[in-house]
């Protein structure tokens, strides 16, 4: 076997140490471990930003250990964007569950089944604006803003389908102004000094989303399609 890299030697040496005494590993309640670690992780991300962190800050708040956090992530950039997944996930969660509510009550307007999952996203930026700031600071791991542009073309194409839009180029930039407001409208969200401040910005956010929606999207002059 080759020489083993000294990073791969510290977490085979942090995993041992979790061995239990039979030799197998006693990682205890897997998902209270990883639910631990994604808690603290919150807490020191937001405190100290991404790059100021280590993982020993994150472990030590989590009351865990570096074989732990290893085993469950593979390393704080990994622990990093799982965290801005699980985000995105409640979200999105969100989002559908209130165009959904206004699809059962037989609501077809796209203008507002589209601002009615957009305020579901406005109001939980507000609500996790402690994450909402920290992934949108900058700071974060080198693959983290190839992945939010990524996820950022799947809600474009998400809205496309909503407001039921043309696979065209104008219609697409449409959807991107929408979604890019949304996007932007929820830091601004969470900029807010108070709840109050926060609700005006919200209100503010739809209003410009209405009127975009009563526009519909730009057409050259002569083109109908």
């Amino acid at each position: 076997m080759g020489k083993q890299s000294p990073a791969r030697a510290d977490r085979l040496e942090a995993g041992a140490a979790e061995a239990g005494a039979g030799g197998s590993w006693q990682w205890g309640s897997t998902p209270k471990t990883r639910r631990a670690l994604l808690e603290a992780a919150r807490q020191v991300f937001t405190e100290q930003g991404y790059a100021q962190t280590s993982i020993a800050d994150v472990v030590e708040r989590a009351s865990s250990s570096v074989g732990s956090l290893y085993h469950h992530f593979g390393g704080k950039s990994e622990l990093f964007l799982a965290l801005w997944h699980e985000h995105q996930r409640t979200y999105e969660e969100a989002a559908s569950k209130a165009v959904a509510r206004l699809r059962k009550a037989d609501e077809t307007d796209t203008t507002e089944l589209f601002c009615a999952g957009a305020r579901a996203y406005l109001e939980g930026s507000w609500l996790r604006r402690d994450l909402t700031l920290l992934f949108s600071s900058g700071d974060g791991p080198p693959d983290f803003e190839v992945a939010k542009r990524r996820r950022g073309s799947e809600w474009v194409a998400q809205n496309d389908v909503l407001l039921g839009l043309a696979d065209a180029p104008f219609d697409r930039l449409y959807a991107t102004m929408l979604t890019s407001l949304i996007g932007e409208g929820a830091r601004q969200v969470a900029s807010a000094p108070n709840r109050r401040q926060a609700n005006q910005v919200i209100e503010a956010i739809l209003d410009y989303a209405r009127r975009l929606l009563a526009a519909g999207p730009w057409r050259p002059e002569g083109l109908t399609t």
